[in-house]
């Protein structure tokens, strides 16, 4: 990060990428002597609440940052940047965007927890959009002119107003991460209460293991049976996947699978009546198995340069994700985030899936049922071809077959998908 001092004394002539947090009222009229180089802006962290109206001078700008700020427009200048293709305004007050202010080339569009009660009919121009984040919004409805959008890939609509859920979403030729809980059309809010209680009081927190955009997990000591065990505090705030209580109702519905992290039970009784639950500790033999996605890779995940893995690795932790994915769907969860950066693996290729940040409850009779397992039939098809493409022989009998199952998986007819039964079954067959 840099400063303000930094920026104003011409220290940061030339620099591609600028982030400043300072509390900033005013857009800093020094940025505008970084026209020419400037590709990443980061203002989030502050007090502003407009841009100014020569901001499109900013011609090789990608990518402008401003979460976490007093805005209630979406600036309609950002428009005027020809090559910015990703935005976030995470964590502000906007409640309108004209038809004019989102620009054609727009890739990423970060809009999570503001107050914004309509989108613009020209969503619809977006051809490239890929990455949407809006949970935590007021929005009655998504625009119809957003079936257009044919290539988007990870959409978040959690936590809105929104009564009906369109077909046409559910048919989007690209979608493979899709969270939509917490809206009046939604399934099952109230599963948590039917799980383990444990009180707050019977553990001893010990160090941080993690921290994700739900909450902070930590090693911790269950006093009673003397076991270490995981122990996930939730911040209680919109995240961009949704709400925490709905992560919480499918990691208790999901049930136990030998790749799924063991729930144990949810807490009472918190010293800050904060939402929390334990799990099984995950033992230190186990990584994850890829890195969350770049901004160039967008939606999808990137891995280690020099990332190859065997085909016994590749096979198994196809298997055994099928197998839960199986399960998961058979109870109407749609996990969301299928992503390698999800799963955990050790060396002898178990793999265990979480986070169910991201998940949604559906309606197993609903006519629209299958279609929810088959967009997560894509994000299955995206883990098959990462796997593929890190494997270290690229010619074999059972690359080629995996092959096969990919390019089904990755149909952009979503009906025409297979379900997770049938690729179980096909992964079963294969000759290994």
């Amino acid at each position: 990060m840099q400063t303000l001092e930094q920026l104003q004394s011409g220290q940061l002539q030339g620099c591609t990428s600028i982030k400043l947090s300072c509390g900033l009222k005013e857009f800093p009229e020094a940025l505008f002597d970084l026209v020419d180089s400037l590709e990443l802006l980061d203002l989030s962290g502050n007090q502003l609440s407009v841009l100014p109206n020569d901001f499109g001078r900013f011609t090789k700008l990608k990518i402008a940052f401003f979460s976490d700020n007093s805005f209630t427009e979406y600036p309609e200048v950002l428009a005027d940047c020809p090559l910015l293709e990703m935005v976030g305004f995470k964590a502000n007050r906007i409640n309108c965007i004209s038809e004019k202010a989102i620009s054609k080339n727009i890739r990423w569009l970060i809009l999570t927890n503001n107050q914004i009660q309509q989108l613009p009919k020209s969503i619809g121009h977006c051809y490239r959009l890929q990455k949407v984040a809006l949970a935590g919004n007021q929005l009655s409805e998504l625009p119809d002119e957003m079936a257009n959008c044919k290539s988007i890939e990870l959409l978040r609509i959690s936590a809105n107003n929104i009564k009906i859920l369109p077909h046409w979403l559910l048919t989007l030729p690209k979608l493979s991460w899709l969270a939509y809980s917490d809206n009046p059309f939604s399934v099952g809010q109230h599963i948590i209460q039917n799980i383990h209680h444990v009180s707050w009081d019977d553990i001893e927190l010990k160090e941080q293991l993690g921290e994700g955009a739900s909450g902070i997990i930590s090693k911790a000591i269950l006093k009673s049976q003397k076991k270490e065990v995981a122990v996930k505090i939730f911040k209680g705030e919109v995240t961009s996947d949704g709400l925490p209580l709905s992560e919480m109702n499918a990691c208790s519905l999901a049930g136990n699978h030998q790749s799924l992290v063991t729930l144990l039970g949810k807490i009472i009784n918190h010293s800050e009546q904060k939402n929390g639950l334990v799990f099984e500790l995950i033992p230190k033999t186990f990584k994850n198995l890829g890195k969350p996605p770049s901004f160039v890779s967008c939606t999808r995940d990137v891995f280690d340069n020099g990332t190859q893995f065997s085909e016994d690795e590749v096979f198994h932790v196809l298997l055994n994700t099928a197998s839960v994915l199986v399960q998961l769907h058979g109870k109407g969860i749609m996990h969301g985030d299928f992503y390698a950066h999800n799963l955990m693996i050790d060396e002898h290729a178990n793999v265990l899936l979480g986070d169910f940040g991201a998940a949604t409850l559906y309606d197993l009779n609903s006519e629209n049922a299958l279609l929810h397992e088959q967009i997560d039939v894509r994000a299955f098809a995206c883990l098959i071809d990462d796997l593929l493409n890190h494997t270290k022989k690229m010619d074999s009998l059972l690359w080629h077959q995996l092959s096969d199952i990919r390019t089904m998986c990755f149909n952009e007819v979503v009906s025409d998908r297979p379900l997770f039964k049938e690729i179980y079954n096909r992964l079963q067959l294969l000759k290994f």
